[in-house]
């Protein structure tokens, strides 16, 4: 195992054992989406505070895998203080990650990218998208209002 992939693995267990934003809004006005993997049986609730486009905040409660839970406390770290078209530019640079795509040099994913491994593993990449696409679904809401 080379040491890039022994860090991206000790990332992702990081954000596992201690995972970022995890619990709920106490913000009645947020949105709740609720997604689960029926393949593997992870879940997860996200929360999420949009106000004047912006992402204020995001938490998330679930149970999964440590790529689903990891993604997911990945996920709200980024995209909080994003606009919705950040955000959304942000699920699509996941989701080519998750297609093997490179991503692109000029954007720095953080922590984000220690999940790009995942891509070689198919089975997984719905673990790691679960988060995102109750993100974009959130979104979508919000654009509805």
């Amino acid at each position: 195992m080379s040491s890039l992939d022994d860090l991206y693995r000790r990332v992702i267990m990081d954000h596992y054992q201690k995972p970022r934003n995890k619990g709920k809004l106490e913000d009645e006005n947020g949105l709740v989406i609720n997604l689960n993997n029926p393949t593997c049986g992870d879940s997860i609730s996200l929360s999420l505070q949009v106000e004047n486009g912006i992402v204020m905040d995001a938490k998330f409660l679930g149970e999964g895998c440590s790529i689903s839970m990891s993604s997911a406390s990945m996920m709200t770290e980024a995209v909080k203080g994003k606009t919705e078209e950040e955000a959304l530019r942000l699920i699509q640079i996941f989701s080519d990650m998750m297609q093997g795509k490179e991503p692109d040099d000029n954007i720095d994913l953080g922590d984000i990218e220690a999940l790009q491994g995942v891509c070689k593993f198919p089975a997984r990449i719905k673990c790691a998208t679960l988060a995102w696409k109750a993100l974009e679904q959130g979104i979508n809401q919000t654009d509805v209002k």
